[in-house]
């Protein structure tokens, strides 16, 4: 238990996009444990698209780790047909807020905890920005020939049809305010403590251009947060939502895409992918 690096102060673990809704998936949940009592785990959204669901897996989860933060994904945030709560947009994300708190999981309304394991302190900063269609397809210059491209492709995310702005009378109406409001929250923390930012969009547009549709992109964040990671004094960004684990590094800093992914994707992976944790700090190959 203790043979690990970080072990003995703990160690910072992240992993999103579990979408339990599959039981392959559910069963990846209920094998994530900790490796010592001090572990923490970030929670960087698409635990599924049912509320009960996500209410049982943060609560598992809560009960292992000694810390969990969790930012919502779309999915979580969707009104689907199946799920009891019916709840649409602003009040959807408040209902999972409060169930976060009753079980004793961070949020983006909450405090930022502070991680004083080993490569700390660092400030731990669960966000929720959305997307507002800035991540225009090649070829593109409006959010409506995006959504043309997508709808002549195919490719259009489900979010168009399940995931509801109210009060807002948009989506990218919603992620502005969002970006305003978390803007002038990061910007009055202390500037000498790093930050590790968590949302479940990547910040930057870049990790995107991989993407085997690109039509996808515009549902994958906003420009509008391209400078966070240089700006806030980042340690690393840990992000899930393309399905494409990687590291990779952005104008120095560090960026995670800790994503589990659907069971048709991480199967491809071999047979250690569907782990489920990945370690943000002690950052991999330090002493």
């Amino acid at each position: 238990m203790t043979n690990h690096p970080g072990a003995a102060d703990g160690t910072l673990f992240a992993t999103s996009d579990l979408h339990i809704g599959y039981q392959e998936n559910r069963a990846i949940v209920e094998g994530l444990r900790p490796h010592g009592p001090r572990d923490w785990l970030i929670v960087a959204g698409d635990i599924g698209e049912i509320a009960a669901d996500v209410e049982w897996a943060l609560g598992v989860l809560a009960e292992r780790f000694a810390t969990v933060v969790w930012a919502p994904g779309n999915h979580e945030l969707w009104t689907h047909p199946s799920d009891p709560v019916a709840l649409r947009g602003v009040a959807r994300y408040e209902h999972l807020v409060r169930i976060c708190r009753g079980l004793g999981v961070h949020t983006p309304e909450d405090p930022y905890p502070l991680w004083h394991g080993e490569g700390g302190p660092v400030r731990i900063a669960p966000l929720f920005v959305g997307y507002d269609y800035t991540f225009l397809p090649p070829g593109t210059r409006t959010k409506a020939q995006a959504l043309a491209r997508a709808h002549e492709s195919g490719v259009v995310c489900s979010d168009e049809y399940l995931l509801h702005p109210d009060p807002y009378p948009s989506r990218e109406a919603w992620c502005r305010a969002r970006v305003a409001a978390t803007e002038r929250r990061l910007a009055a923390e202390d500037p000498a403590v790093p930050t590790v930012l968590v949302n479940h969009y990547p910040l930057v547009r870049t990790p995107t251009d991989v993407l085997y549709y690109p039509e996808f992109a515009q549902w994958c964040g906003t420009t509008a947060t391209a400078d966070w990671h240089t700006r806030f004094r980042t340690a690393a960004v840990v992000y899930g939502h393309l399905h494409i684990p990687r590291s990779t590094r952005y104008d120095g800093v560090r960026f995670e895409e800790v994503s589990v992914g659907y069971p048709r994707e991480w199967r491809r992976r071999g047979p250690d992918a569907p782990a489920g944790l990945t370690r943000i700090l002690p950052e991999r190959g330090a002493r």
